[in-house]
């Protein structure tokens, strides 16, 4: 049986430790095992439990922690561990330097989830064997930063499409709200950042509202920017049109709910949540940065505008809003294109692929 440990010294929760568990889920699916490494308090590990996977815990203090470098080496040892697949920047430089002091010698597999630049290249260019990206975007700026194009390839995150389905979600929103069905709502689901791109979106509001009065606005999600986010919507008298839903778990509700998914992000790898609103059939308004292009096709399953462009971005969501048959055209595209690239199945499958020929390429 292949054995892998993911490890994660991230203590949060967002699309990077989300992709980290179901790819462990999946994984168990074809007949492995995973086991994932996590600091103690980490929300990870929580939810990995509540899945019923397999989960060690050990404190990450710093980037050379020796205690946690021994610690790992022990795991290696005693769970025969085949595969070390890490993901954030300290526990790759821990667990990297545990897997190559290793007499087990087990494949090191790195994953890039972020579209920012590296700060530690000895995590992609020495300790791994193989460097893992989420789009192909990421892909090339590794090899533009010096890690050779042999050794990086891009395994796109993957959308529960069992999950995410219109068919069998029920539409709460706007009863929670009370909100008629003819109200247009615009839906925005990411961590409050700034380089999300909320306060560019509250910008486009007013102009927004000059020619479709009735439209609202939905923020869900928690983050740092709160506080400015609501101080902005105050300051600019704009109150009515914005509700802050906060941290949800029900995303397919919120997403069968809206008529138009909004992210004007300024930074992004991939773009997970405009694949979740795609997977539910719903036209979608990103910005043309990072790897957002690779997953919004311009004109067939949404729009991409020019980044910090309120005016600009206004003027889409206008012609979203009012030209219904394109939008639900866009739609249906949306959902066709996740269903055949961005499955969740095809992103663990692809993983699976990844350690099982590097395992053969050591027996060799």
């Amino acid at each position: 049986m292949l054995t892998i440990l993911h490890t994660e010294s991230s203590t949060g929760w967002g699309g990077q430790e989300n992709r980290t568990l179901q790819e462990c889920i999946g994984l168990k699916k074809l007949g492995a095992r995973a086991i994932i490494l996590c600091q103690p308090e980490s929300v990870l590990g929580k939810k990995a439990l509540a899945e019923g996977a397999e989960v060690r815990t050990c404190a990450m203090r710093k980037s050379y922690d020796l205690s946690a470098i021994r610690y790992i080496l022990k795991l290696i040892r005693t769970e025969n561990i085949d595969v070390i697949s890490t993901h954030s920047g300290r526990d790759s430089l821990l667990a990297g330097i545990a897997g190559r002091l290793s007499g087990k010698k087990p494949r090191i597999v790195r994953t890039r989830h972020l579209a920012l630049p590296i700060t530690s290249r000895i995590t992609y260019s020495l300790l791994p064997h193989k460097v893992v990206t989420v789009s192909k975007h990421v892909r090339q700026y590794l090899i533009k930063e010096g890690v050779s194009p042999e050794k990086v390839l891009a395994v796109p995150t993957g959308i529960d499409l069992t999950r995410f389905d219109p068919e069998k979600t029920v539409d709460g929103l706007r009863q929670e709200l009370k909100l008629g069905q003819d109200i247009p709502i615009v839906g925005t689901i990411a961590i409050l950042r700034y380089r999300k791109g909320h306060h560019i979106l509250l910008d486009s509001v007013p102009l927004v509202a000059e020619k479709i009065p009735q439209a609202v606005f939905v923020f869900a999600g928690n983050g740092p920017q709160k506080e400015n986010i609501i101080n902005k919507i105050q300051s600019m008298g704009i109150s009515d049109r914005i509700f802050m839903l906060g941290l949800r778990s029900d995303i397919p509700e919120i997403l069968k709910s809206i008529d138009l998914f909004v992210l004007p992000t300024l930074q992004e790898a991939l773009g997970t949540s405009f694949l979740e609103a795609m997977a539910m059939g719903k036209p979608v308004i990103g910005t043309n940065v990072d790897g957002v292009g690779e997953v919004i096709e311009n004109g067939r399953n949404g729009y991409l505008v020019e980044p910090n462009n309120p005016s600009a971005l206004a003027e889409t969501i206008i012609k979203a809003l009012q030209d219904k048959e394109e939008a639900k055209a866009m739609g249906i595209e949306g959902r066709k294109m996740v269903r055949q690239n961005y499955t969740v199945e095809k992103m663990y499958k692809s993983m699976y692929a990844l350690y099982s020929s590097l395992m053969e390429g050591e027996r060799a």
